[in-house]
């Protein structure tokens, strides 16, 4: 009989180290796996919400713990690290931008990286982009691939001619908006999408209007970069493309300040003087007669739009108000703009005396 307590006692003993050892390894995997590991706090991005979380594509296994270390989320990192291990994380995974929800577990956020399950960021640019080295640098801001990557297809004419564009018109290929991309989109395929995004905007109303008024979707863009350099008051825009389009029409030169400024390439010039009308460049509409070789900076939809719809009117000549609001008299006569020139300048005259 007392043997067989002893054996019972045993068991009890077994059963009782073995109930603390499942319930240990139930804790262990549950800590590792589905415990939440994630708390936005006041110090992330977005706080409150999702925090960011950036995978390069050479990263290795090291710098993806370092950067979810450094993304000041992750409640307990050994067990993240445990889980990521287990779950081969080691082998392989996606590069990406991520958005760690608050409550996550270590299993969701393995499987979100593994699987490159990537949230799609906003790019967003404006139009008075002047250059594509200027616009790489842009890009490699708010994208993974660097500006030497940008820039390099930007610049490649092959590039350029395999969507229809020469080295001075290229620029105008990019229609400044909001859009909807992953972080890790190559430069190549960026291209491609703002190809796809340029023929959608000139669909069949607009490719219409373009041709009724006389001009290519490329002259469209130069001039309407010409037309946003002269005023940001859209109501004005419209009018503004009028007297470029009367002068066209007329022979005349354009003799447009921004495209002398752009000739220039000089940094700094805020009043444009004689030295600089003769300055010798193609771009230069007080020699050149008709539109410059290409836009002279990104033209966005608002003044594309602008030169679709020119107004038309009599006006040859505008000048700035001399109430100094950004607005134009406009003149149908050279000695009615010479009058509102006069006005202007004596405004200005008046305003640095005191």
């Amino acid at each position: 009989m007392g043997a067989k307590k002893k054996v019972n006692k045993k068991l009890v003993v077994a059963l009782c180290v073995g109930a603390v050892i499942a319930i240990l390894l139930a804790g262990y995997y549950y800590v590792t796996f589905h415990k939440s590991n994630v708390r936005i706090d006041d110090s992330t991005e977005n706080a409150g919400e999702t925090a960011a979380l950036r995978i390069y594509h050479h990263y290795g296994f090291e710098d993806l713990c370092n950067a979810v270390d450094s993304c000041g989320s992750i409640v307990n990192k050994r067990s993240f690290f445990r889980a990521a291990r287990s779950m081969k994380l080691t082998g392989g995974f996606k590069a990406g931008y991520y958005r760690l929800k608050d409550g996550m577990n270590n299993k969701e956020i393995v499987r979100m990286i593994a699987n490159g399950w990537q949230t799609p960021v906003n790019i967003s640019f404006a139009g008075y982009v002047r250059t594509l080295d200027r616009f790489a640098k842009i890009l490699s801001e708010k994208l993974e691939a660097d500006s030497a990557s940008f820039a390099a297809v930007l610049t490649d004419t092959a590039v350029m001619a395999r969507y229809g564009f020469e080295k001075e018109s290229f620029i105008g290929m990019f229609i400044p908006n909001t859009y909807e991309v992953y972080w890790t989109i190559s430069p190549e395929k960026f291209v491609d999408r703002m190809n796809k995004e340029y023929m959608a905007f000139w669909n069949e109303e607009r490719s219409a209007k373009s041709k009724k008024i006389g001009l290519s979707p490329k002259e469209v863009s130069t001039l309407a970069s010409i037309v946003i350099s002269e005023t940001k008051h859209v109501p004005e825009m419209p009018r503004i493309a009028g007297v470029y389009m009367n002068r066209l029409h007329k022979g005349m030169p354009l003799q447009a300040d921004p495209t002398v400024v752009y000739a220039c390439n000089q940094a700094g010039i805020t009043r444009v003087l004689n030295k600089h009308l003769k300055v010798d460049s193609p771009y230069n509409t007080y020699i050149h007669r008709g539109l410059p070789p290409g836009p002279i900076t990104m033209s966005p939809v608002v003044s594309l739009d602008a030169v679709l719809n020119y107004e038309r009117n009599n006006y040859l000549y505008f000048c700035a108000r001399e109430t100094f609001d950004g607005q134009h008299n406009f003149a149908s006569t050279l000695s009615g703009h010479m009058a509102n020139a006069r006005a202007y300048h004596k405004a200005l005259n008046a305003r640095s005396r005191k």
